[in-house]
């Protein structure tokens, strides 16, 4: 077993059972990418087992702290085990659930989302890149799913070294099927269409589902009559405001397949198709437009796309949030509420507080936060690893 060893004073995050060590970290020892390496202090004291991945600036990603533990096949069953165990206890209310969460499970760059029978998996880091075929196998076993599908096709694979990749893992849908990746889901008695190669993520956005539900329950308890949904994608929001009873939804999305998609959620749900207005159109400047047009609504959303995916990225993202968050505000009626997400993990809950507040004092608006919003529970943060915290809301009242 190759050994890595780690500067002193920069042990810290290990002992406090972090599973991140960053490139600057590191004292000394190389490996291959994706190998598993015995990580020591500059002392020879132990400190965890984990993933060596050379090209990555998070260098180590701890798979366990137990010297005793052996990382093999029969490990990484086990974490996918406890994972589904936990989604069990949770009773979610669909048949589309996060099934393993990466760190938060013990499988550092993992992410697995179920979606029926069949399961939808994200390598993104090197150390499962080099486990894939264990990982597969051993998911559809414990799962008792059908097939699996790969979407590692985001950036993050890129910072690994690694090349996007796509394609059926395990099994695959009947080819004479209207469409082998598209998918059916139900979430709270509610019926979406599901892309699992072509759409967001691995095909919806799993996060936002009590969200949704939760915007349903204002929508109804509050009386919205109009709402405005920004960065709509495919029409979840959009389908939660009509089932609380607003009398019209305008979905806004810069995807032309996004809001076909959308209109088709909405038609699937039952909602006339004169509730829902459709406009392809970047959001900014449809926010500028409504505003000339004097426009107001009873409820806004605004879920926009990851803007910081470090904190590198905070401040120019900030700028962003701001301004959105600002024009939104301007066009909320007295009374109104706005549902105002950040899914970036280089903003945290506190500085996306302080972001909107500063949104607010530009338009001049004021307003209640009536619920702070975070990840459907099968997205866990762990007490060890906060940066799992990615998605944040705040439900607003405005004054």
């Amino acid at each position: 077993m190759k050994v890595v060893r780690i500067r002193a004073g920069k042990d810290r995050s290990l002992l406090r059972r972090h599973p991140w060590v960053f490139e600057g970290s590191v004292a000394g020892g190389r490996a291959d990418s994706g190998e598993t390496v015995r990580v020591e202090s500059v002392d020879g004291h132990f400190l965890a087992w984990a993933a060596y991945s050379p090209h990555s600036s998070i260098r180590l990603r701890a798979w366990s702290f137990d010297e005793h533990e052996r990382i093999d096949a029969a490990f990484l069953a086990r974490r996918i085990d406890a994972a589904i165990a936990m989604r069990e206890r949770l009773a979610v209310a669909s048949d589309g659930v996060r099934l393993v969460h990466g760190e938060a499970d013990g499988l550092p760059g993992l992410v697995v989302d179920r979606y029926g029978d069949t399961l939808v998996a994200q390598f993104l880091a090197a150390g499962v890149e080099r486990w894939k075929p264990a990982l597969a196998d051993a998911l559809l076993a414990r799962s008792g799913a059908a097939r699996l599908y790969e979407r590692s096709d985001t950036s993050a694979r890129n910072r690994e070294g690694l090349s996007a990749s796509t394609g059926w893992l395990r099994g695959e849908r009947d080819a004479d099927a209207p469409s082998p990746s598209e998918l059916e889901i139900r979430e709270h008695g509610r019926r979406f269409a599901v892309d699992i190669a072509g759409g967001h993520k691995t095909g919806f956005y799993l996060d936002q589902r009590d969200n949704r539900r939760l915007f349903a329950e204002l929508v109804r308890h509050f009386g919205v009559e109009r709402v405005l949904n920004c960065y709509c994608y495919s029409g979840g929001f959009s389908v939660a405001a009509l089932a609380g009873g607003a009398r019209h939804v305008l979905a806004v999305d810069s995807s032309a397949p996004a809001l076909a998609r959308a209109e088709a959620n909405v038609a699937a749900n039952g909602f006339d198709a004169w509730r829902h207005e459709v406009a392809c159109s970047d959001v900014n400047e449809r926010l500028r437009a409504l505003l000339r047009d004097k426009r107001s609504f009873d409820a806004i959303v605004l879920d926009p796309p990851k803007l910081a995916p470090t904190v590198a990225h905070a401040e120019r993202a900030a700028r962003a949030y701001k301004d959105i968050n600002r024009l939104a505000l301007m066009l909320l009626a007295p009374g109104g509420l706005l549902l105002t997400f950040s899914c970036s993990g280089g903003i945290d809950a506190t500085l996306f507080h302080k972001i909107v507040a500063g949104a607010g004092i530009d338009a001049r608006v004021d307003g209640f936060v009536h619920a702070r919003l975070a990840a459907a529970p099968d997205h866990p943060t762990t007490i060890e690893f906060p940066e799992g915290e990615y998605l944040k809301g705040l439900a607003i009242l405005r004054r």
